[in-house]
């Protein structure tokens, strides 16, 4: 008897964490800009603390090609309006709260399934005045939202940069149709983006301007649809036979290779571009063409799975290969899918597979991905948009990470220890012993 009130207490608890599960979750998962302890060396967090601050910029007469009249393929023009969150460096407090992060992503009925997120930002914390810093202008992909690549904007904003992504608001993922206006909107809106914080940093702009951001340095990274945007606004010209073929009316075409608006994506001071899982590079009607690849001259980092369901390997790799006037990586993830570009899945997104499918890959761990990521996307935007020369030692390492090599440690070696690429170590620089396995490296001048 006297066992009764204790098994009592227990099925309680028990009961308690049942039905808490995922804010007992939501509380051991921290922040993903935050890495892991197997994270290579350029992953963690910089000197800065993160601020953000979300504003709303206005993109005057913009074509709005998913209510074209069917007879004239005539589009109104609309004022688009952009949410936008901008993450920037700040000085270290200990005692400012860190902002929790809400979305909402389509379910597989086609419903909004809301979920939070925790970071590491501060919302509207004053900037830190060592700047001008760099800018680097993010973009996600179809029906995503910028906080859900909260990983690679506080980590980056850590490390003395800023980064600007809107809100590019999609069509329903299963409207096949409505699949011209982000095909518009992305490049558009990314050029849009860049364009109107530069300006503004030249001013006293309260969000902008001060000297908080260098308008000459700039970076573009986008993952899936965004991937197709940073491309496209980043200098590859879009092919004019696709760009005919799939938009009527002459609204792609406009901005095409050869178009009369292609001048108007060209951004001042750009110095290099991430494309993660890219889209539009596969198949006989990709993007791009060879051509329009070759007028891409920034340097350009590829980050892509051979086993990516959504977009492909092959589009990614031809996107790479063709892209022969710019000195360009593509770092591959073997047996790796799409969602290599999206923070780890979110407590409410865990219940269903469909939701769950969004964020994580079904083989590798997200927290390691987005670690692997930060490092080579630390080291490639150090190296050229900061001219760090240092950082090229990250990015030039053999083809095959399983090729490393690692002689016995000497006494007294931490376990941890990062590959110096030297002393017979030719484990890739900067990751761990046993910890560089599963991933290629490919690496092409510009000719």
């Amino acid at each position: 008897m006297q066992f009764k009130p204790f098994i009592r207490l227990a099925i309680s608890v028990a009961s308690l964490f049942v039905v808490s599960g995922s804010i007992a979750l939501a509380m051991a998962q921290g922040p993903d800009s935050q890495p892991g302890v197997d994270a290579p060396e350029l992953a963690r967090l910089g000197p800065h603390g993160v601020g953000v601050r979300t504003t709303l910029l206005v993109e005057p007469g913009a074509p709005d090609v998913l209510h074209m009249e069917k007879a004239t393929h005539k589009a109104p023009l609309i004022d688009r309006k952009l949410v936008v969150e901008v993450w920037y460096p700040v000085a270290k407090t200990a005692s400012a709260s860190p902002v929790v992060y809400s979305g909402t992503f389509e379910g597989q009925d086609a419903k909004p399934v809301a979920f939070t997120a925790p970071g590491i930002a501060v919302r509207d914390a004053a900037p830190d005045p060592g700047g001008p810093y760099p800018l680097v202008v993010m973009a996600h992909g179809y029906s995503g939202t910028p906080v859900a690549m909260s990983w690679l904007a506080e980590n980056l904003a850590s490390k003395g940069y800023v980064v600007v992504a809107a809100h590019h608001v999609d069509p329903p993922w299963g409207d096949k149709g409505a699949f011209i206006g982000p095909a518009l909107w992305r490049p558009l809106d990314i050029a849009f983006l860049a364009h109107t914080v530069q300006a503004r940093a030249k001013t006293d702009d309260p969000i902008f301007g001060g000297g908080l951001i260098d308008p000459t340095h700039v970076a573009l990274a986008g993952y899936s649809m965004g991937g197709y945007g940073v491309l496209t606004a980043g200098g590859a010209g879009l092919s004019p036979l696709t760009a005919s073929l799939a938009m009527p009316g002459g609204y792609l075409s406009a901005y095409a290779r050869g178009g009369p608006k292609a001048g108007e994506l060209h951004i001042e001071g750009l110095k290099a571009v991430v494309a993660i899982s890219p889209a539009g590079g596969a198949g006989f009607f990709s993007a791009w063409d060879g051509a329009g690849l070759r007028q891409l001259t920034s340097p350009l980092l590829v980050i892509v799975g051979d086993q990516d369901k959504t977009v492909g390997y092959a589009g990614p790799k031809a996107i790479f290969d063709k892209a022969v006037k710019s000195p360009r990586y593509l770092l591959t993830y073997h047996e790796g899918g799409h969602s290599i570009g999206m923070n780890s899945a979110p407590a409410a997104m865990r219940s269903a597979l469909w939701d769950q499918d969004w964020f994580e890959d079904p083989v590798w761990r997200k927290d390691r991905v987005i670690g692997v990521n930060l490092h080579f996307i630390t080291a490639f935007l150090d190296l050229y948009v900061k001219g760090d020369a240092a950082k090229s030692a990250y990015l030039d390492v053999a083809q095959n990470s399983n090729d490393g090599a690692w002689p016995p440690p000497k006494p007294g070696a931490p376990y941890d220890a990062y590959s110096s690429g030297a002393d017979g170590i030719t484990v890739w620089k900067g990751f761990q012993r046993n910890h560089a396995t599963g991933l290629s490296l490919e690496h092409k001048a510009a000719e």
